[in-house]
């Protein structure tokens, strides 16, 4: 992981005793040495991240949140299993060295992982890079996002890693219960969304790993060349729909360039970014499946609009119970709102095709 960590004062007041974590990754990773200290990284708003020097090694620590929370949110030991057993795969991803079950340790279940030094792009836009370095960028991710579609869950070991079939019914039942258990208001878009999303399902059904969060943030590029060293925040990931990440990647480009860090208003060409059909071209060429018929992506992105509505109406929820994992996730919950009206605006223009 790279960025800044906040101060290690903060890590206090988080309640992390890092002597007794010192004395427990002592038994756990062959060479780790003391004294340690942990710094708290900036951004997310699921789990909470550290970064861990020991000696002349660094790590990274991710918790579950302390305090009451959603049922099965916060799924650090299915984002540890993912990560094991993507270690020799074509998925670039950071090397996990145990899972903590213990909560006597710092008070939540944590992993730790080898820390990959790189860059972070926090805009999609790039603009700290060149037009040839933003071509590819985009190239790379698309290719990282079709390997990973095309590995077998089986050989892996995670043919039970999710259910099979269905994944659009399902996901919108989950997250209709996570919405409903951590409302604080009534959104109108929000309540339709529910009603309209499982009665409009695109036909045809596949399953494949899927991230559930794949984005440019959640992405480690190498420091001096555009391509992924790790990819994060594997807490979403499970068997599902290919077309689900596919298009939860693409609301990048439908989303404003200020206030939401998307692509929409900026001069694609002029930037060297593809525009979204050029980039679900090259993915579709990668993996081998026909053009996607373009009549189901307003009920895509109706979908995705849902999900991190449901995502950030809990995000609001634990900022107001006072357990959340960014300083500025009230912020960020507030835009609940913002996300169901738009994802209602996308299945009102389906319907308006229809």
């Amino acid at each position: 992981m790279s960025g800044t960590p906040h101060d290690s004062a903060a890590v206090g007041q988080r309640g992390i005793d890092t002597q007794a974590l010192a004395r427990y990754l002592r038994t756990q990773i062959d060479g780790f040495t003391g004294p340690l200290q942990a710094q708290r990284f900036p951004g997310g708003q699921s789990n909470p991240t550290f970064l861990i020097t020991a000696g002349d090694r660094r790590y990274v620590l991710r918790s579950k949140p302390q305090g009451t929370l959603l049922e099965s949110a916060h799924a650090v030991d299915r984002e540890f299993r993912i990560l094991r057993a993507l270690q020799d795969t074509a998925i670039p991803v950071a090397r996990v060295h145990c899972l903590c079950t213990d909560l006597s340790v710092i008070g939540t279940m944590f992993y730790v992982m080898d820390h990959v030094p790189g860059r972070v792009f926090w805009q999609p836009s790039l603009p700290e890079l060149s037009g040839g370095e933003r071509a590819a960028v985009y190239e790379h991710m698309n290719s990282v996002l079709a390997r990973l579609h095309m590995l077998d869950p089986q050989v892996l070991g995670l043919a039970d890693f999710g259910k099979q079939g269905n994944y659009f019914s399902r996901q919108i039942a989950r997250w209709t219960r996570q919405y409903r258990q951590s409302q604080t208001e009534t959104i109108e878009a929000m309540d339709q969304l529910i009603e309209w999303l499982p009665q409009h399902i695109p036909e045809g059904d596949e399953t494949t790993l899927v991230h559930g969060d794949y984005r440019i943030d959640n992405l480690i590029f190498h420091p001096n060349e555009p391509r992924i060293v790790a990819v994060l925040d594997w807490e979403l990931s499970t068997l599902g729909h290919p077309l689900a990440d596919l298009s939860y990647q693409l609301m990048a480009w439908e989303l404003p360039s200020q206030e939401l860090r998307g692509l929409a208003g900026c001069d694609l060409a002029a930037l060297g970014i593809p525009h979204g059909p050029a980039y679900v071209e090259a993915y579709c060429r990668r993996v081998g499946r026909p053009p996607i018929n373009p009549a189901h992506w307003d009920f895509y992105q109706a979908y995705n609009l849902f999900r991190v509505a449901a995502i950030r109406q809990g995000i609001l929820r634990r900022a107001l119970n006072g357990n959340a994992a960014s300083a500025h996730a009230l912020q960020a919950g507030s835009r609940a709102r913002d996300m169901a009206e738009r994802g209602w605006r996308s299945a009102q223009a389906q319907q308006s095709a229809a």
